[in-house]
């Protein structure tokens, strides 16, 4: 299985690699946005049906990701799911039911800030599930995970493996930065001790629920920006798509104001601070 403490900024051959500048990110990560928007018109125009789950450890960058995904196309197309802690009512409903309604209809792509995998993952190390539930649920997961493909949804799971290193960084770094504290949650801080808990749980996981028909694509996310690259590129690949032929856009004339002036109203602007 992965190692769990080695530096994730070394290739394959071990060689160490560096950062990549942000010019060189925002350079490749405009192009990718382009082939992105021309997905998106393809899942459209043929009805796909798109589901991209996202998994990791706290601090393993799936937050970013995901907004380097959906950030320039249509929210109406790339749908984001995060669901909150289930309500009591939910607790008592088949584990699956809550998420069933946020399916990917035609001509959606709808991306899960974590998912169903709760169960394998934080439920299960923090106790808020029993051993029993935890072994029925990696048991039945690959047969309805067969029932998604065979209904036609296009499933991509992707975990992203952060070092140990890495992650204390991270989180030492929200602590620190009003942008980020509210990111660190408590139970952030308790998952942050279990380490081993969840590799434990993430190896049995992966063990169980990566299958021929949804496999696990596992990205290294010490280096963030080479992570957001390496998933969309990836993305692009597995959902085939074409360019979908549009006619060109030309504005047309404004109309003729025809005596109309602007009012003497005294509109409440914002003070120009800026």
């Amino acid at each position: 299985m992965m190692a769990d403490t080695g530096k994730a900024s070394k290739d394959g051959g071990g060689k160490r690699k560096d950062k990549l500048p942000r010019k060189e990110y925002e350079k490749e990560l405009a192009k990718l946005h382009v082939e992105l928007v021309k997905l998106q018109e393809w899942v459209k125009h043929k009805g796909l049906k798109v589901c991209v789950v996202f998994e990791g450890r706290d601090g393993a960058g799936k937050g970013g990701t995901i907004k380097a995904i959906s950030e320039r196309v249509s929210p109406r197309v790339f749908r984001v799911v995060a669901l909150p802690a289930p309500t009591e009512r939910e607790k008592s409903q088949m584990y699956v039911q809550r998420y069933l309604p946020q399916f990917p209809a035609a001509g959606e792509v709808v991306i899960w800030d974590r998912s169903w995998y709760n169960r394998a993952g934080v439920e299960r190390v923090m106790g808020f599930c029993s051993e029993d539930a935890v072994k029925r649920f990696l048991q039945v997961l690959p047969a309805f995970e067969k029932i998604m493909v065979e209904s036609g949804i296009i499933l991509l799971k992707y975990w992203l493996e952060v070092s140990m290193e890495e992650q204390t960084r991270r989180l030492e770094a929200r602590i620190n930065d009003g942008r980020k504290i509210w990111k660190l949650s408590p139970m952030d801080l308790q998952s942050y001790s279990r380490w081993y808990d969840y590799s434990r749980a993430r190896d049995e996981m992966f063990k169980a629920t990566d299958t021929a028909w949804a496999p696990w694509y596992v990205v290294k996310s010490d280096d963030k920006k080479r992570a957001r690259l390496n998933v969309i590129t990836h993305l692009l690949s597995e959902v085939p798509y074409k360019k979908v032929l549009r006619d060109n856009v030309k504005l047309p004339k404004r109309q003729k104001a025809h005596g109309y002036r602007e009012p003497a109203y005294p509109f409440k602007f914002i003070p120009s601070r800026f």
